[in-house]
């Protein structure tokens, strides 16, 4: 009877950088599990520097990241992840630029810097001071660069300030991530709009040698229902920007939003607030006079997406919250028709979703036939998704577009004119806020590599490291995970005010304790190993297995690792003198990476020290050559 194949993945440098898997989720790299870890044992500073190190906004991305490092974390396979964004909050509120001088965070700064650039001072045109934009400016000035930024509305931020609803987010700390960036020389013209007051031509002839196009998705994509332009329709994301800018936002008392992502969540819990001076109108009045609109709060705001429950793309936590405020669920159904009298929405009617995707797994609703349910409403919201404004781009009609976004390489970010690049949701479409700062910085890779017409090479340097002992928390595998606190349902409904509070620092450290530390690796040396068979015998998860050669599936790159072990052609043996003269040559030890928990036991049981718990880390930057 044949045994049993073990198809093998020999360790490269990008290997050991998967197994720290917050920090390969990450669009920037972030060093999550560093962070956490140094909650955990209270170096808090040490901490904040690893959190900012990649990110300019690494004080926002404590708040309303969309936390792709959680999405991946290991503990997630065993329980539930770590919570690494409420944990980046912890720390960015002690050093972060809400504790003082925004300027000084930009020490912690990892990004490029250098002192001999030919082409410092070279001007650079950024339209968009969004995450995006903003954080190429920040790049780009660090670079020596001119920098000068474009913005349309009266102030900078995009989403942040006119999507990211006020109980989530408080702008003063987005106007201090600003201002960091600022420091740097970054120059900011607001209120001018690339288009009309400006033109990407008129740019080049004032001396801009690159420009960055980073608007981002201003506008709300249309439903084409019978009823879709009846008074009382509107996008979600023109609400939002409406309730965000102090700007009238009238809605009428029974609410229906199209839709079931985390930004129709803003919506409906935006809607769900009533009347009350709040920190957006304090802002606004403060920094361009506008004055917020007071509105009476919805009294019915109900919620209707194709996807069931369980299916619906928005977070857990927004649902759970939504729902704890009085937003009415309507799951699997989709929008029929927006009744309407005298021209005015009074009700959206719906039918009931028999499958949202086809057997191939696209995108393709399927409808149950029947009379459907109507709800009644005098305002229906849409929050299907978002489109680009590129009117604007008129100007440069050699700029090719790609369903309505603009068309760039997807790594290098540049369009098909040489001197102008797009990133961010402009030319990817609608992604996270850290996916943003990632395109941003890349953007400004390639700027730096078209103004010095030289080409940047990513380098990857990998190193182990043996501590001088390892060990894990005692019991961290039964600490559970605890969200950060809110403040209660009817507090948050009355008003504006920011709604999740701050881990106390007991908590945050267990939290942090709860991390795996997947940095952490088990080395085995063939060299000293017995095949005592112990380190297997005493793993409580059995991650490991000790196989014979013959169990070890053939491929080019195995074969070249076995040759270069035993001095052989294992292949040419087995087919020569037998599967029993390839056992006799040797075994080698598997490793199940997603079941290990980083224990050690294994270590602590081999009697010849030949397995060890070391420490990977690394450094990826770009290196001119």
């Amino acid at each position: 009877m044949p045994h049993r194949q073990f198809r093998v993945e020999i360790p490269d440098i990008e290997y050991w950088q998967r197994q720290v898997k917050c920090q390969w989720g990450c669009p920037v790299r972030t060093d999550a599990r560093g962070y956490v870890i140094a909650i955990a044992e209270g170096r808090y500073l040490d901490a904040y520097r690893m959190a900012r190190a990649p990110n300019p906004f690494a004080s926002i991305c404590g708040r309303v990241c969309g936390a792709p490092c959680e999405v991946d974390c290991r503990r997630g396979s065993i329980d539930e992840p770590v919570t690494i964004r409420a944990l980046k909050r912890f720390v960015t509120e002690k050093y972060g630029v809400e504790s003082g001088d925004p300027g000084a965070t930009i020490a912690f700064s990892t990004a490029r810097r250098d002192p001999a650039n030919p082409r410092a001072g070279t001007r650079v045109a950024i339209i968009g001071a969004g995450v995006a934009g903003l954080t190429a400016a920040h790049d780009l000035a660090l670079l020596g660069y001119r920098v000068t930024v474009f913005e349309r509305d009266a102030v900078a931020g995009g989403m942040l300030m006119t999507g990211v609803p006020v109980y989530r987010l408080p702008r003063d700390l987005v106007r201090m991530e600003i201002d960091a960036i600022l420091s740097l020389g970054v120059e900011l013209r607001l209120n001018v709009a690339v288009g009309t007051d400006t033109t990407i031509p008129r740019m080049r002839q004032e001396g801009f040698e690159a420009i960055l196009i980073a608007s981002g998705l201003q506008k709300g994509r249309a439903l084409t229902i019978e009823g879709g332009d009846a008074a009382g329709v509107i996008h979600g994301i023109d609400f939002l920007k409406a309730v965000n800018t102090g700007k009238p936002a009238n809605i009428g008392e029974r609410v229906v939003v199209i839709g079931g992502g985390n930004v129709a969540f803003d919506v409906a819990r935006s809607a769900v607030r009533r009347p009350g001076r709040s920190e957006a109108q304090d802002f606004y009045e403060a920094t361009d006079s506008s004055r917020m609109a007071l509105r009476t709060g919805a009294k019915e705001v109900h919620l209707v997406c194709l996807e069931s429950r369980e299916e619906m793309p928005a977070d857990e936590l927004e649902i759970k919250e939504g729902t704890e405020e009085g937003v009415t669920l309507h799951t699997s159904r989709g929008p029929l028709r927006i009744i309407t009298e005298n021209g005015k929405v009074a009700g959206l009617a719906t039918r009931r979703v028999k499958s949202v995707f086809d057997a191939s797994g696209r995108f393709n609703p399927a409808f149950e036939e029947e009379p459907g349910e109507i709800i009644p409403a005098d305002t229906v919201m849409l929050s299907i998704g978002q489109s680009a404004d590129v009117g604007f781009l008129k100007d440069v009609p050699e700029l090719k577009m790609s369903r309505g976004l603009v068309e760039i390489d997807p790594v290098t970010k540049r369009t098909s004119i040489p001197y102008i690049f797009a990133s961010g949701d402009v030319a990817e479409g609608a992604r996270l806020f850290i996916n943003a700062v990632a395109s941003g910085q890349r953007a400004a890779v390639s700027i730096d590599e078209y103004l010095r017409g030289s080409t940047l090479h990513e380098e990857r340097t990998g190193t182990f490291t043996l501590p001088p002992a390892h060990g894990m928390v005692e019991g961290y595998l039964q600490f559970d995970r605890v969200n950060p606190p809110v403040i209660e349902p009817p507090e948050r409904v009355s008003g504006t005010k920011i709604i999740e509070l701050n881990f106390e620092e007991p908590v945050a450290r267990e939290q942090g304790e709860r991390c795996l530390k997947c940095h952490i690796n088990t080395i085995f040396n063939g060299e000293e190993c017995i095949l005592c068979n112990g380190c297997v015998d005493v793993c409580p998860t059995y991650c490991l297995a000790l196989v014979p050669l013959t169990q070890i599936a053939a491929d080019p790159r195995m074969e070249k690792v076995l040759f270069r072990r035993y001095g052989l052609d294992v292949a040419r043996l087995g087919a020569e003198e037998g599967p029993a003269a390839v056992r006799a040559t040797g075994s080698a030890m598997l490793k199940d990476e997603e079941l290990c928990i980083r224990c050690g036991y294994c270590a602590k049981r081999c009697p010849t020290g030949a397995v060890t718990m070391e420490h990977f880390g690394y450094q990826q930057q770009f290196e001119l050559h």
